[in-house]
């Protein structure tokens, strides 16, 4: 499989701070990437040395095959949406755009194309002043695709949207996939990376945790067994019978929470039953995304320390 983006040792030092700690980042082209972290993590620093807004203090990368030391030579190839997108409030939406096809030298017949793309043809001709910021946000995208782009790199699109707007943006994300195009978006929501990515880079503390595949991921991790006894009174007992058994758990509200395979379930079941526990509930939770990067974020902080 090809790749749309290849980093190697890639480092950007402010001052004392290092805000990009010798990064290798591969990501597969014609999929949706998504790259999580914490606020300060490190995030849009990389997307700045890829865009080459920012040069790196060492290391090197390429992007759609072409080094980010002549950025003139891919960003033609390339869409991008950083932060929140500035429109005239007193246009349209498609005057905006037309405005940026001059600019651009683009073929105006891009503009009801990506309108369409990001679902924006039937308010194209209200101001943009009118827009909700998802409707907005919207825009901005259809603007990062207007050169026809290879690759479109997203910087937190969902930033302040509510969960209607998520929900739009999320579709969004998933067409441009769909229609070829190498994506490449950013969030601290964990959330929805896990709904809308294929592959997934984690960064924290300026260096990449994990990369690969977001189902493998998840699915490495353990799931929690949730039991829930007929008598609220029984829970810690059964808790104790969990920890005695050598799977840690822990009582919230009536229920119990076990760190544990879903084989595990019978097991808890039989033990529940010998000491005469009964269980009015018993079911497996699956690892989330969130709980995967914790996982893997405080397993690399305990090795630094």
């Amino acid at each position: 499989m090809t790749s749309s983006v290849v980093t190697r040792g890639l480092t950007k030092r402010f001052g004392t701070r290092l805000a990009v700690n010798a990064v290798d980042i591969e990501l597969p082209a014609g999929v949706v990437s998504g790259f999580v972290g914490p606020n300060g993590a490190g995030k849009t620093t990389t997307i700045q040395l890829l865009l080459g807004l920012c040069r790196p203090t060492s290391g090197s990368a390429e992007v759609l095959g072409r080094p980010i030391s002549d950025p003139a030579s891919y960003l033609g190839r390339v869409g991008a949406l950083i932060e929140a997108p500035s429109f005239y409030p007193t246009l349209s939406g498609r005057r905006n755009l037309e405005v940026l096809t001059r600019l651009g030298r683009i073929d105006r017949a891009r503009i009801a194309e990506v309108l369409a793309l990001v679902e924006l043809s039937d308010r194209a001709n209200d101001f943009v002043r009118g827009y909700s910021l998802g409707m907005k946000q919207r825009l901005g995208v259809a603007a990062a695709l207007l050169p026809n782009p290879e690759l479109c790199i997203l910087d937190e699109p969902t930033n302040g949207l509510d969960p209607a707007g998520i929900r739009e943006m999320r579709a969004v994300i998933r067409g441009l996939a769909d229609n070829g195009i190498s994506v490449f978006v950013s969030s601290h929501l964990l959330a929805e990376i896990e709904a809308v990515c294929d592959h997934l880079v984690m960064i924290d503390d300026g260096r990449i945790v994990f990369q690969g595949g977001v189902g493998k991921l998840i699915a490495a991790q353990e799931s929690d067994i949730v039991a829930t006894p007929e008598h609220p009174a029984d829970a810690q007992a059964l808790a104790d019978l969990c920890v005695g058994a050598g799977r840690p758990a822990l009582v919230e509200g009536v229920d119990v929470h076990v760190q544990a395979p879903q084989e595990w379930a019978a097991e808890l079941n039989r033990l529940a039953m010998g000491a005469g526990i009964t269980l009015r509930g018993l079911a497996v939770r699956r690892a989330s995304l969130e709980q995967a990067f914790f996982a893997i974020t405080e397993a690399a902080q305990a090795e630094d320390g």
